[in-house]
């Protein structure tokens, strides 16, 4: 099994970036797509966003318009760019391996990393 590395989280004041990256080997040769979800303490893991094999990407309501996903398939690693961060983004960030194929969706090959940790201060 592969465990996805997730980084680049950190402490941030309200209107700054992250570059978030989760690294997993095997991405593009499975024919997987990425999601990225966070949770926030005592809260629910949320869907953020998502980026399929095709490129096609969509994003939760709250985060459009200014977070970005993207993918460099050669070292395959999934990317959130993510611009003008607000406190109530403020969670632990997780990706996670999406797609049709089984080993994609399933937790067979890729298993769910550590997370990395996103704090806005106001």
């Amino acid at each position: 099994r592969v465990q996805l590395v997730e980084s680049g989280g950190g402490s941030v004041q309200a209107g700054g970036s992250l570059r978030l990256s989760c690294a997993a080997p095997g991405l593009t040769s499975n024919r997987c797509g990425m999601n990225w979800f966070r949770q926030a303490a005592g809260k629910q893991r949320e869907w953020v966003s998502r980026i399929s094999t095709d490129g096609t990407t969509s994003y939760v309501d709250s985060v459009q318009g200014r977070f970005t996903i993207s993918k460099d398939e050669a070292k395959d690693t999934v990317y959130l760019q993510m611009n003008s961060l607000k406190p109530e983004d403020t969670a632990m960030y997780f990706c996670k391996t999406t797609g049709i194929e089984p080993i994609c969706y399933s937790n067979d090959l890729y298993d769910w990393g550590q997370g990395t940790q996103v704090t806005v201060s106001s």
